[in-house]
């Protein structure tokens, strides 16, 4: 007689318009006809998931989590105090999605529920930041903090418009931040507009693949940092060089290292997924390689460096 497999199903009824209240029921049959028993918690409020899945995780074969980006960093978190982990699925109902995106992931919700308990397990790379986790970036400076201080009702109402809506309103107080950045082989020194760390093909939406070899399971973080620009002219300039992958060493600092060390003189405010991360004027940012079993569709598998 076969064990029940026992799933913990994560919900953030609140994520991406609220889509996902009119596909609860059918989800849960789709775990339910593949075999599965789920349990199924709905977030209350931000930052709880840590602590509950780092309890409950351990009693279950599977955890599965719906929302959007911070939903999935804060089961990653819980997911990550574990010695055991139970593999993790993944349906995306937030604004932006980029892990989702980076993954093949599908946006449709029934699709990707069906992969959750169906899909091939495969090992990830998991970033730390000090104490904490992040799936796929950690992020500072202009329009990084977007993302946690729109408000969800705006988010809802707007989807990727509201961020769009909240950044413009920041144009005219753009700061920069002196940083001493130590990599693998290597040092930088520098005055910097944005830096994002990440192992993920999209970031806020940008095709970070564009302009930097990527990959979610070869050992190393992906670093981009944005030199602080000295005319209006330049900040133009490096919004074509992102969209276009097209990198001048003058304008963007570029380098893949598994693990930098981070120090300023002043505090730094970081996003850790899209979520506020801190404010440390020093930090050690590292790659754990494949340390997260994720299930993802078979479609979405293409051959990845080891």
């Amino acid at each position: 007689m076969h064990r029940t497999r026992k799933l913990l199903f994560l919900v953030n009824p609140q994520a991406g318009k609220a889509a996902i209240r009119g596909q609860l029921l059918r989800i849960v049959d789709t775990f339910v006809r593949a075999g599965w028993m789920p349990t199924i918690y709905t977030s209350q409020r931000t930052g709880e998931l840590p602590a509950l899945v780092a309890r409950e995780a351990p009693n279950y074969d599977l955890v599965v989590c719906s929302g959007g980006d911070g939903t999935l960093n804060e089961t990653l978190n819980g997911l990550m105090h574990l010695e055991r982990r139970p593999p993790l699925g993944y349906i995306p109902a937030g604004t932006t999605n980029d892990f989702a995106s980076s993954l093949g992931i599908p946006k449709t919700m029934l699709k990707a529920a069906q992969a959750a308990v169906d899909g091939v397990p495969v090992s990830v790379d998991v970033g730390k930041f000090g104490e904490r986790f992040f799936a796929y970036v950690a992020a500072f400076g202009a329009f990084t903090d977007v993302t946690y201080v729109t408000p969800q009702h705006i988010k809802n109402s707007l989807g990727r418009l509201a961020y769009l809506v909240e950044g413009a309103q920041r144009l005219s107080s753009l700061k920069t931040y002196p940083l001493h950045l130590e990599y693998d082989g290597g040092e930088t020194d520098g005055e910097f507009l944005v830096g994002l760390i990440s192992n993920s093909s999209y970031v806020a939406g940008l095709p970070v693949g564009r302009w930097i070899d990527t990959s979610m399971s070869d050992g190393l973080l992906e670093v981009t940092l944005v030199r602080k620009p000295n005319l209006m002219i330049e900040l133009t300039r490096v919004a074509s060089n992102l969209l276009l992958g097209e990198l001048d060493p003058e304008l963007i600092f570029s380098v893949k290292t598994k693990r930098l060390r981070i120090t300023s003189p002043e505090p730094i405010p970081w996003t850790l997924d899209g979520e506020y991360g801190g404010s440390p004027s020093e930090v050690t940012i590292e790659n754990l390689h494949r340390a997260l079993t994720i299930h993802l569709p078979v479609e979405s598998l293409r051959p990845e460096k080891s």
